[in-house]
């Protein structure tokens, strides 16, 4: 059975209907139609009237299309103009009003996720994407969505203002010659590319992965060494140059009858040329390869073929991998946040229905567990703020803002003070978050006050429930005062929010 994707992007809507075909998929159907959402969202920061119309009556042609096929259901997304626009709501909710299609918008984390499943699902054969630490940059006409994977667990993820549409607009604002015009992009990009170089400090990257839609193949038909059906290929620097050097002073009528490149390719290919460049600028001696996939074609890949990363590299593993590294960064105590969080899990996995919440909640206490001292880093003194602050400005893999400040704020909560009015980010809340925060943080209390000396002295944990009593009983090998009387403390939030009565009783191994 075929499946559809709609791709909102910042210069084009897409159509793409696909089916499984064997060990790969098969598209159908593609239909495009190119008008810019992007000159409005980067120029005026709001989507216009006429353009959110426009939108509208493409996508009740398409809805047309799909009544053709038979598909009744069809997965709708938006990336970055769509996500930066500051009418965002409305542009969301018109389209749903007027053609009754919901649009995802998707995060940096959700575009970073399915490209890089499909990618590892595309280079199983011929590049050990798990054995290797890569840089993969998707760059798009928005955005370049940057993701840095350490045999392959995402280590960050993060999105730049690099795509091509945006670089020809700052072109066309630069006084000055072309070469000097091109040198200036070149200082552009290699500025931003360094605020990203700084992100993943301390990781030796091994190689450089650009993925992109249709670029890669524009241009072969500039650098003639390469074969023509390469899908996955080496472009080395002197490659780079050579293009950089075949545009230089041709319009974009002249470059796309020259070497047979759509003119709206041909207008930001030498954008596309810059980045290649400044890649090999920022990171010297690395290596860089281009893959051509579309992010349509990605998420019906995730869909059709069921690509499913095995355990290892799962959704939580690989945030638990993402905020390990920001701790990383930030010096601190990982062997303490790992240990928190384990207990913290033990105390959820029996109590979480006392707290009505739900299992799949466990994963903002796991997190907020190896985070909750980062604030560290800033200072000792009122770290829990700190520690609020640092992941409030976190871009977490494949997790909303809201999820991203429900964590920052768990963690500030996990010592003995309480929300109050002044509390800005807990006040930006919903009251269900409200509440969930504050449950959450009562486990993450008692979890943190079983490791107060940060010697990790707890060898085995107990969760008796009987009636409306629990008891915790813990198994230690040394003087465990220290933590005792900060448990005594710690526990009133939890006793508080369920009613129930908790104690303490340890053992001594």
């Amino acid at each position: 059975m075929p499946n559809a994707i709609i791709d909102i992007g910042s210069r084009s809507i897409k159509l793409v209907i696909g089916e499984k075909k064997g060990d790969d998929i098969a598209i159908v159907e593609s239909l495009k139609n190119t008008f810019s959402i992007a000159n409005d969202t980067f120029l005026k920061e709001r989507i216009s009237r006429e353009t959110i119309n426009q939108t509208v009556n493409i996508l009740e042609k398409y809805k047309q299309v799909l009544k053709d096929y038979g598909l009744t259901d069809v997965k709708v997304i938006a990336t970055t103009a769509v996500r930066e626009a500051r009418n965002k709501d409305i542009f969301v909710d018109t389209v749903s009003r007027k053609t009754g299609l919901n649009v995802e918008i998707l995060t940096v984390g959700d575009i970073v996720y399915y490209m890089d499943s499909y990618l590892s699902y595309k280079l199983k054969n011929d590049y050990p994407i798990h054995k290797k630490n890569v840089l993969i940059a998707e760059l798009g006409s928005g955005s370049m969505d940057i993701s840095v994977m350490e045999q392959g667990f995402t280590l960050m993820s993060i999105g730049l203002p690099l795509g091509t549409t945006r670089l020809r607009q700052l072109a066309s604002r630069l006084e000055g010659s072309f070469q000097d015009v091109t040198d200036a992009l070149n200082e552009y990009v290699v500025n931003e590319l360094s605020y990203a170089k700084r992100a993943f400090a301390g990781v030796e990257i091994d190689d450089i992965i650009i993925i992109d839609e249709n670029y890669s193949s524009y241009a072969r038909n500039i650098i003639t060494n390469v074969k023509k059906d390469a899908s996955f290929w080496h472009i080395e620097e002197k490659d780079v140059k050579m293009m950089l050097d075949s545009l230089v002073g041709k319009s974009a009528q002249a470059v796309s009858q020259e070497y047979n490149i759509p003119v709206d390719g041909a207008d930001t290919i030498m954008a596309y040329a810059v980045v290649l460049n400044a890649f090999y600028a920022a990171m010297k001696g690395k290596q860089v390869y281009a893959l051509e996939i579309s992010l349509a074609e990605s998420i019906l890949a995730n869909t059709l073929l069921e690509i499913e990363l095995s355990k290892k590299y799962n959704k939580t593993n690989q945030l638990v991998s993402a905020v390990n590294f920001i701790c990383r960064r930030y010096n601190a105590d990982i062997k303490h946040g790992t240990y928190v969080a384990s207990i913290a899990e033990k105390l959820f996995g029996v109590l979480y229905e006392q707290l009505g919440i739900k299992k799949d909640d466990c994963l903002y206490l796991t997190l907020a567990a190896h985070l909750h001292d980062v604030g560290m880093f800033i200072h000792n003194r009122s770290h829990h703020i700190h520690s609020e602050y640092v992941i409030s400005t976190m871009n977490m893999f494949r997790l909303t803002e809201a999820e991203v400040k429900m964590i920052a704020c768990i963690a500030r909560y996990h010592r003995k003070g309480a929300p109050s009015k002044n509390h800005l980010l807990y006040n930006s809340l919903p009251p269900d978050k409200q509440i969930m925060v504050q449950k959450l943080s009562s486990l993450l209390r008692m979890a943190n006050a079983f490791d107060r000396s940060h010697k990790q002295k707890v060898k085995k944990l107990d969760v008796k429930v009987q009636n409306n009593d629990i008891n915790l009983i813990v198994s230690v090998e040394e003087n465990f005062i220290l933590e005792e009387d900060d448990f005594a403390e710690k526990k009133e939030l939890f006793e508080e929010i369920t009613g129930s009565r908790i104690s303490l009783s340890v053992k001594g191994l």
